[in-house]
């Protein structure tokens, strides 16, 4: 493998696998280095699948090794809402503060005990005729009752990391890193590329 495509849009994302990548010689591109290509419809109902779905699919598509993750949150007392469905809880325009104001609203009367909750991660690496390898990462932790901090995206203002006593928005990027469901998720990436 001397070349791979990260199918996203997003550079922050696309840095974390070069972190990776390029110290092993190989070049990672991602989805901003190419001519548009369709939306690969996420109709999966675990972040695996989804992950895995987009990956393959554009695999095939490129005739190139492509990885793809899903991540999102999941939420004890809402049956692990909102899953899958982490972008769009509140509508599908992807709006993180009605995302979150959605959340906050179904916890309503919860006690801090049972607003435990998880961002979860799933990498799916594809190479055309080969099996898709799918490593996970987790980053556990309680939902807060009000956003706290700046920093991050999502449902960062409102997540407390156990074992922290501030919320995923007040951490800077290097500490998020450390413990994020995404950072996680890499490192086990990384374990297996060594065995590669």
């Amino acid at each position: 493998m001397d070349k791979i495509l990260i199918a996203t849009k997003n550079q922050g994302k696309v840095d974390d696998f070069k972190v990776l990548f390029e110290p092993k010689g190989i070049k990672v591109i991602s989805l901003l280095d190419l001519d548009s290509i369709e939306d690969v419809e996420e109709t999966g109902t675990t972040f695996s699948e989804n992950a895995t779905l987009k990956s393959e699919a554009i695999a095939t598509l490129l005739n190139m090794p492509v990885i793809s993750d899903d991540s999102g949150l999941e939420v004890d007392a809402l049956n692990k809402e909102p899953g899958v469905y982490s972008a769009r809880y509140a509508g599908l325009e992807k709006d993180d503060e009605k995302n979150i104001d959605k959340v906050l609203e179904n916890l309503k009367g919860v006690e801090e005990k049972d607003r435990t909750a998880r961002f979860v991660c799933a990498i799916a690496v594809s190479e055309p005729g080969k099996e898709t390898i799918v490593k996970h990462g987790y980053c556990e932790g309680k939902i807060l009752y009000e956003r706290r901090g700046e920093n991050g995206f999502g449902y960062d203002p409102i997540f407390k990391p156990e074992g922290e006593t501030k919320s995923m928005a007040e951490l800077t990027p290097k500490e998020k890193a450390a413990i994020s469901h995404r950072g996680n998720a890499l490192k086990k990436l990384a374990d297996w590329l060594e065995q590669q």
